[in-house]
């Protein structure tokens, strides 16, 4: 392994950069005809529109919709989680990613996530206090409304506040979300006063009422970063962790920082993508996959060809997403070499167009995932401003835990480390020490907000869906490159491969008997639902929640795209006076 490592190093030093600098021409007009915003959730794409309508840009209509979210979805994101932001500030003509990604607080050592027997202890790991990270997503909402807004927080979160407190109608999804995590959700007194008012846990329909949150909300407006991580929300929050059993300390919230790093920018076809860097996987696994592809006409191969070839794109970008990627404050990543046409070349080489290449002869082992529960929302105002945004707390209602006082549900990404090299996570999976956890370090994300541009279009795009993000992504790329408007694109059919387990997994009639007998006979091995497989809300054959707006420059039209597999989705177009 360490001759594979210095082997990609030197080849490193000889290969050029694949980051771009150059924006595309513009084929049309230069700014859009109005704004438009798509999100998980109806409420959180009006409160969007509102703050639009009231001055504010994409940036102050980003904060708004990522804190209703907050209060609507709490089965997905939260004040208690983090989040990946990619903005283009069209004033300048910067693309920037703000990395809000939750922190290891100090105590939490791999040593404290380990049984009397030396085991990984998975309730520890993905349950209550322990398995919670310190949250990154107040400070990121902070930090874009100061430095990129135009209006103040306190404007911006009002739309949240007012339906904490006045409270909003609980739906499918997160009722049946509740039933299954409610045993560990009762552990704690906080959560019980939240979820189970009265004694009686929240069922659909019931007005959803947090006036804790709330206040916890006026207080980051009224006080900014300090309103969350100093002085009554920090010292209760710490009072709760602590209660329960875990250890934070109030120096290490008030030590939270949000980073501003460089975006990944490649080229495919006539398009420039601009992407999440490290500690997301995704940018660097969209960019060697779509390098890969390149060279191929996938709209006029055949089903099965087409699809063997996305897999073996897939099939690749997973392997080394598995050794080389972590936090980068921390872990040397051999980003240059990872990202250059040169070393996609040689893994296209690599590739058989007639049969599949079993994964254990790609040496190694699984890669960490990140759960499905998680949202995204996309935002294009009338100035060309552009937000993509992909936030979450890891597992379903993340740790469980509401520390008394504060309504603020805590992520459970403790998890998303590789807590015990070589040991399966929740998912099965495993993480190396490039992901290993250390006080202050980032975990592995696999959220991958994206924006494309060519000289005709602009869109911008992003899903929850765990490891599946960054391969719905690639769909939701391929989608556009074919020629699918932005509705088309957040309903395509989605399948997935993730190098192990080797096998291509599908939704209901992703890939039709035909392609999939053909695949099989390639060597491919096939997990897919009967076609006849329940396809709405609830579904466990579903993925995902792609969120994505287009801007067409030629025909100056925007468009909205909102996954109809979503029961409370929305794509709003607002066109300007």
């Amino acid at each position: 392994m360490k001759r594979v490592v210095l082997a990609l190093w030197t080849l490193l030093l000889v290969l050029p950069l694949a980051v771009l600098s150059a924006e595309p021409e513009a084929g049309g007009k230069s700014h859009p005809p109005g704004a438009a915003v798509a999100s998980a959730h109806a409420l959180a794409t009006d409160a969007g529109i509102e703050i639009l309508k009231q001055g504010g840009n994409a940036f102050d209509a980003a904060v708004a919709v990522s804190a209703v979210l907050s209060v609507v979805e709490p089965i997905s994101s939260g004040l208690g989680g983090g989040g990946m932001w990619l903005l283009h500030d069209a004033s300048s003509g910067r693309d920037v990613f703000i990395d809000g990604r939750e922190t290891a607080p100090a105590a939490a050592t791999p040593e404290r996530f380990l049984d009397k027997n030396g085991k990984l202890n998975p309730d520890r790991a993905q349950n209550g206090p322990w398995s919670a990270g310190i949250p990154g997503l107040p400070a990121l909402l902070v930090h874009v409304a100061e430095h990129y807004g135009r209006l103040p927080i306190k404007q911006s979160l009002a739309p949240a506040i007012r339906i904490a407190r006045d409270g909003f109608p609980v739906y499918a999804r997160m009722a049946q979300g509740y039933a299954v995590k409610r045993a560990v959700m009762d552990r704690y007194p906080g959560t019980r006063a939240v979820f189970s008012p009265n004694g009686r846990p929240i069922r659909e329909g019931d007005l959803f009422h947090q006036p804790d949150l709330a206040a916890t909300l006026e207080r980051l407006a009224a006080q900014g970063f300090d309103g969350f991580y100093r002085g009554t929300t920090a010292k209760r929050l710490v009072a709760g962790v602590n209660a329960a059993g875990g250890q934070w300390t109030l120096a290490e919230l008030a030590a939270y920082q949000v980073k501003e790093r460089e975006p990944i920018r490649f080229r495919y076809h006539d398009w420039t993508i601009t992407t999440a860097p490290p500690p997301s996987s995704g940018g660097i696994a969209l960019a060697q996959m779509l390098q890969i592809l390149a060279p191929y006409d996938l709209k006029a191969m055949p089903e099965a060809e087409r699809v063997h070839m996305v897999v073996e794109s897939m099939r690749r970008a997973f392997r080394d997403r598995t050794f080389y990627l972590g936090d980068p404050d921390f872990v040397r990543i051999p980003q240059r070499l990872l990202l250059s046409p040169e070393y996609a070349a040689g893994l296209r080489a690599g590739i058989d167009p007639d049969r599949a290449t079993p994964s254990d002869l790609l040496s190694g082992q699984p890669t960490p995932l990140e759960d499905e529960e998680t949202t995204h929302f996309s935002i294009i105002d009338a100035e060309g401003n552009r937000v993509a945004a992909t936030q979450t707390v890891n597992l379903l209602y993340g740790s469980g835990l509401i520390p008394p006082g504060t309504g603020v549900l805590l992520n459970d990404e403790m998890d998303d480390f590789a807590l015990k090299p070589g040991t399966p996570n929740a998912f099965g999976v495993m993480g190396y020490e490039a992901n290993a956890p250390k006080p202050g370090k980032r975990m592995l994300s696999s959220m991958t907000p994206t924006f494309m541009e060519s000289p005709d279009k602009v869109a911008v795009l992003g899903t929850p869906g765990g490891s599946r993000i960054i391969t719905m992504v690639l769909l939701g790329i391929l989608g556009y490159d074919a020629g699918l408007d932005a509705q088309q694109v957040a309903a395509l059919p989605r399948y997935h491969h993730q190098w192990l387990p080797d096998v291509i997994d599908a939704e209901p009639n992703a890939i039709s008997a035909e392609a999939a007998a053909k695949l099989r006979a390639m060597g491919h091995t096939l997990e897919l639902p009967p076609a006849e497989a329940e396809g709405g809300r609830g579904s466990s054959h579903v993925w995902g929640n792609l969120q994505t707006v287009e801007w067409d420059r030629r025909s100056d039209a925007l468009r909205g795209g909102s996954d109809p597999r979503n029961e409370v989705g929305k794509a709003a177009v607002l066109v300007s006076h």
